[in-house]
């Protein structure tokens, strides 16, 4: 197969890597703030050398990991997920039963009740060590019975962690809602007419919001899922204290990867921001990352950051907030489900984004660089919603390089670079994860 013949997510800046390596004191240009210790993590797909999974979202998660320690880089590391797919076991098992543990795990990492989960939106999440060592799938006890989104949210406030579980039969939605020692404490099937491929949600400190858009089940290559115009979209406002009891508003037809965030201005209206495709711009970004492209990536469809607010009254508007592409926004969480003023994202064209209803601001990277999911991280002492760090992993377009770029949240201004030791495919999401009181390891497995 020649280099035009593969499909684009097996080439450039996507092509997978072969193997797994380590590397230990790493080269940093600039400074590395000191309380920036602990673990950058990052999970994305990555196919074993040879396969073609026949879709960008369908290869085995691989996480890639850096450990920063009072201004040092002390090592990299990149782990395939070990989960039962990997191992070669159907998600269809032959007695026609869904075997939730032999899934890709290749979506997102973040932290739980001092657990490291990997994620994926169609099974058991994984659990890591800190070293990238997997554990094991993990079902709470036995307790969780469906699926789980890669993007569950935690309450800043309580600690609980909401998310929920999607599949192609019944039920085809259920919320959950974990507590922060860690114990599934509570699930309740939402009503949905079909199954749609419901990517993220949002919470409030008072409501879990669910995006009920037409991508929906339907037999085919690549990934069971396809645009359905005779669907509807539709937004689902749940109170928390009252799961299962969800009120329906109509929205405009189109669909959304990810949410920024979503608050409650008063009992009853509900702001929700988020990465919105028309209905031409998710059929061009699908075609694009499929097995057989229909697009050049030029020409592949773009997201717009996008305002609905849903009265009590059942009424929404809705508002876009830029003309740019952006994806993978980001905040503080500190304020997942409050009012916030700053979201983060990424753009193809324009690199690392703040975005503010007042000023926009861009850290341009240049032609040659893409940018992956930008994780804000607080500085201890921070009195303002942006005093802190962005962290993420750029990888040059053919491939070749990468970086850990640690810019100032405040400006975008560079704070201090990382080199890889490898080009690091662009990838998923990600999450920085503190050192806990007491943690005095350093470099793990170094020989």
């Amino acid at each position: 197969m020649t280099t035009t013949e593969k499909p684009l997510y097996l080439q450039g800046h996507l092509a997978p890597v072969p193997d797994e390596i380590e590397a230990f004191d790493l080269p940093v240009e600039g400074l590395l703030p000191p309380e920036l210790t602990g673990r950058y993590l990052r999970n994305g797909p990555n196919p074993l050398p040879g396969q073609d999974p026949g879709h960008w979202f369908a290869g085995h998660g691989m996480l890639h990991g850096v450990r920063l320690r009072e201004g040092r880089a002390e090592w990299y590391r990149n782990r395939w997920v070990r989960t039962a797919a990997l191992e070669g076991k159907p998600f269809l098992t032959p007695d026609g039963r869904f075997d939730r543990t032999a899934v890709h795990a290749n979506t997102h990492i973040v932290e739980h009740a001092g657990r490291l989960l990997a994620l994926v939106e169609n099974g058991f999440p994984y659990e890591v060590d800190r070293e990238l060592g997997t554990l094991g799938p993990r079902d709470f006890d036995g307790r969780l019975t469906t699926a789980m989104t890669a993007h569950p949210k935690t309450d800043p406030v309580t600690g609980d962690l909401h998310f929920f579980g999607y599949g192609a039969l019944p039920p085809f939605l259920t919320y959950h809602r974990v507590s922060a020692a860690g114990e599934l404490v509570t699930s309740a099937e939402i009503v949905v007419p079909g199954p749609t491929m419901m990517h993220d949600f949002a919470v409030t400190d008072r409501h879990a919001v669910f995006l009920d858009l037409p991508m929906t089940f339907s037999p085919r290559p690549g990934l069971p899922y396809g645009w359905d115009d005779s669907y509807g979209a539709r937004l689902g406002i749940m109170p928390l204290d009252r799961p299962g009891e969800v009120r329906w508003v109509e929205v405009d037809p189109c669909y959304v990867f990810h949410v920024g965030n979503a608050w409650s201005a008063d009992g009853d209206t509900v702001t929700l921001d988020v990465a919105r495709y028309s209905p031409a711009d998710i059929r061009s970004i699908w075609d694009s990352i499929g097995p057989h492209p229909a697009v050049e990536a030029s020409a592949a469809g773009v997201a717009r950051l996008h305002r609905w607010t849903v009265t009590g009254a059942g009424t929404v508007v809705e508002t876009p907030l830029c003309d740019f592409d952006l994806e993978f926004p980001t905040l503080d969480d500190r304020l997942v489900g409050r009012p916030n003023r700053v979201l983060y994202a990424v753009s193809d064209d324009r690199g690392i984004l703040k975005y503010t209803d007042e000023s926009e601001r861009v850290h341009d990277l240049g032609p040659d660089v893409v940018a992956g999911e930008a994780v804000f991280v607080p500085a201890a002492d921070a009195t303002g919603e942006d005093e802190g760090w962005l962290l993420s992993i750029t990888t040059t377009r053919d491939g070749r390089a990468s970086e850990l770029l640690v810019l100032d949240a405040t400006d975008l201004s560079t704070t201090a670079r990382v080199t890889l030791p490898r080009g690091v495919p662009a990838g998923f999401h990600g999450s920085w994860n503190a050192d806990a009181v007491g943690d005095e390891s350093t470099g793990e497995g170094r020989p």
